[in-house]
């Protein structure tokens, strides 16, 4: 993790991300470093890394000052870290889901949005918007474990919307049989009768 010229680094200073704040998720860890680097100057960023479950900040000792004022921001932002809110792909690893999960559980409801965030890619002048999430409500759902329950009644919704498609086309193809049957009952009432025909075949001509 460090970079060259180590014997130069004599400035370092580590904090330790608790477990309310990760979740256990190292993908949320790397994203609670990242809004630590997006508050420090563009020069200084790569200063700060993470090992594990440690915010790391290396400086030489060149640089005492600017050491000085970037631990203390750090200091700052990691107080109430816990409350940062979680972003699409850390809570699909918090919860081990999907991302198509994800958007039909916002849709529905069962996982309420915390608001919106936009953000714009790096080097690049497009922005995107998506859903944060409250990370007590995502801890609650890891907790009891939410995340089971609505996977196995959107596996009995699935199975019951199949039922009901199949009983929908069984009545749509009888309607389509009962309105056949009628067509060629309505076309024979119309036909011409010929007259005499049956005294013809009374007669015996046909036999």
């Amino acid at each position: 993790m460090r970079k060259e010229h180590d014997e130069d680094v004599e400035l370092l200073k580590t904090w330790r991300l608790p477990p309310s704040a990760t979740m256990g998720s190292a993908v949320r860890a790397r994203g609670i470093l990242l809004e630590l680097r997006a508050r420090i100057p563009s020069a200084l960023k790569k200063s700060l890394d993470l090992d594990a479950a440690d915010i790391t900040l290396v400086m030489p000792a060149s640089q005492k000052t600017e050491f000085q004022a970037v631990s203390a921001v750090v200091s700052s932002a990691l107080d109430g870290i816990e409350q940062l809110p979680v972003i699409p792909r850390e809570i699909q690893d918090i919860l081990t889901i999907t991302t198509s999960e994800r958007h039909r559980w916002l849709a529905d409801g069962r996982l309420p949005s915390a608001g919106t965030r936009t953000v714009r890619l790096n080097g690049r002048a497009r922005r995107i918007t998506f859903h944060v999430f409250d990370p007590k409500l995502v801890e609650d759902i890891l907790d009891r474990g939410a995340v089971e329950e609505w996977r196995e009644e959107d596996a009995i919704a699935k199975a019951e919307n199949r039922r009901r498609a199949a009983y929908q086309a069984k009545l749509t193809r009888s309607l389509k049989k009962t309105k056949a049957k009628k067509a060629d009952t309505t076309a024979d009432s119309n036909s011409p009768k010929l007259q005499g025909w049956e005294e013809f075949g009374r007669d015996g001509f046909l036999k």
